[in-house]
């Protein structure tokens, strides 16, 4: 069904839009809400493009992105800025890792 990258949400600085899956809509309200927020604060403060990415095997990936030209892009503070996230919401990450692979792959709980 699902081969590759699946982008689970994102958003972006240049054209002040939050993106999200429609093929996710089932996730709680809260944590959409909590998925908007941590990517729209993200270009707020860095700028560019952040998108939220299942690999092939459910892994999720966070991948910033900025125009070629973008000379305000904070390209250490992207760095800085996602490690904080993976580091703060692990919880959060690993929760949506959990439900893209039993309910995407249709893995096991076990």
């Amino acid at each position: 069904m699902y081969q590759d990258k699946v982008v689970l949400c994102g958003a972006s600085a240049y054209e002040k839009k939050f993106y999200l899956n429609e093929d996710f809509s089932s996730l709680p309200q809260q944590v959409k809400d909590e998925l908007k927020i941590t990517c729209v604060l993200y270009t707020a403060e860095v700028g560019g493009v952040i998108t939220m990415e299942f690999d092939q095997d459910g892994n999720l990936d966070i991948v910033a992105s900025s125009k070629e030209n973008d000379l305000l892009f904070d390209e250490i503070g992207s760095a800085l800025k996602i490690k904080d996230m993976q580091i703060k919401k692990r919880e959060l990450w690993e929760t949506l890792e959990l439900y893209y692979k039993v309910f995407f792959l249709g893995e096991d709980l076990e």
